[in-house]
């Protein structure tokens, strides 16, 4: 319906509006307190920058989504989104599950908390998740299978849900890649649901991708001098990340009559993920052969590569956020004609080559110069 598009735009402008007054109010608090982010020498940046920048995500998304929603079923009326019990449900479980890592972020920032305690607490809200009914529960030919087993549907997507948000988690190493790669996938995820008629999913990616535009721009081009420059932090991209994963699992059941093609339904909801997620597998492997802890921290992730070759930060991001733009545009081109297997493996071979002729062009700049520049 003509109205949802209004609905979108309004959600987007609404999230820029809040999340943009919310995080010079916690530059202000953070620097108030000294809650800041430890240099060490692992970490790009310079100076003191707060790292609570992802207090402002969840607020500013739920704040919008509802209050667009609210006025949107209050003046069109619930038929406007359907069987609203079946659309609704879900997202009171996501917002639960959300919640959890919300909290789990805001104590890991302030406080520190251990790695196992966070993977439980990630459990617990990828269990939320399944609760909720929006479960993996066909691969759509990916691997040849279709409809799967319930019991098989929910590890999968528990699986699924902890590898996205760590995934997130992980890739946050340089200014504006975290979010701008989830800014990417937010758009892209608005546009497919509101074409599928999925309104209340396109709202809350309309929702996400404006809370993270005024991030962006503090994260990014804020002024470490004048106190300006702000990271999401633990509970930005674990928010994020839950978002994300809940919203790639609904392209699994939307009804692509309403898409001018059609799509497979796993490319739709993996491919903008697909670089984090790739990643993540290349550098825990990576420290495994090098008989190193995969779960401690190193420089080897694809955008320390990238500086090691001389890029700035501005560069690396511009080139790591075409290159998911990239595979979500050849991959729902293949996906009209092609098994979703032999695209993820074709995007698999891709994202190798590149990294082989990467290390490659390093190490033979660690020669010239003589000394390394990545893990």
């Amino acid at each position: 319906m003509i109205h949802w598009i209004f609905n979108d735009i309004i959600a987007f402008f609404v999230s820029i509006l809040l999340a943009g007054i919310i995080i010079p109010q916690i530059l202000l608090i953070a620097f108030r307190k000294k809650l800041f982010d430890e240099v060490d020498e692992r970490k790009i940046h310079k100076g003191v920058i707060p790292r609570l920048g992802g207090i402002a995500f969840f607020p500013s998304i739920l704040f919008s989504f509802f209050i667009v929603l609210g006025f949107s079923l209050k003046y069109y009326g619930w038929e406007t989104i359907g069987p609203y019990m079946d659309v609704l449900v879900p997202f009171f479980f996501m917002v639960c599950a959300v919640l959890l890592m919300f909290l789990v972020g805001i104590a890991d920032d302030l406080i520190g908390v251990r790695y196992m305690a966070k993977f439980a607490i990630q459990i617990l809200a990828s269990i939320l998740i399944v609760f909720s009914g929006q479960y993996i529960d066909n691969f759509f030919g990916f691997l040849w299978i279709h409809h799967v087993y319930n019991w098989i549907g929910w590890i999968v997507t528990a699986f699924m849900v902890v590898y996205v948000v760590n995934a997130i988690n992980l890739i946050d190493g340089i200014d504006g890649l975290a979010s701008g790669l989830s800014t990417v996938a937010f758009v892209f995820y608005t546009i497919i649901f509101y074409q599928a008629g999925q309104y209340t999913y396109s709202l809350l990616a309309a929702a996400s991708a404006g809370t993270l535009m005024p991030f962006f721009y503090y994260n990014v081009f804020g002024n470490v001098i004048k106190q300006k420059k702000i990271f999401m932090g633990d509970t930005g991209a674990l928010t994020t990340g839950m978002i994300l994963i809940f919203l790639a699992i609904e392209m699994l059941h939307i009804d692509d009559s309403g898409l001018v093609l059609t799509y497979n339904p796993v490319i739709l909801g993996i491919s903008p993920l697909l670089l984090p997620l790739f990643d993540v597998v290349r550098v825990y492997l990576h420290r495994v052969v090098r008989h190193k802890n995969p779960f401690l921290p190193d420089k080897a992730h694809i955008h320390h590569k990238l500086l090691a070759l001389g890029l700035n930060q501005r560069i690396a991001l511009i080139a790591i956020l075409l290159g998911s733009m990239f595979f979500i545009v050849i991959n729902m081109f293949l996906s009209s004609f092609l098994n979703p297997t032999f695209i993820i493996l074709g995007d698999i071979f891709l994202y190798s080559i590149t990294n082989v002729i990467l290390s490659k062009t390093i190490h033979k700049r660690e020669k010239r110069l003589g000394k390394k520049l990545c893990d």
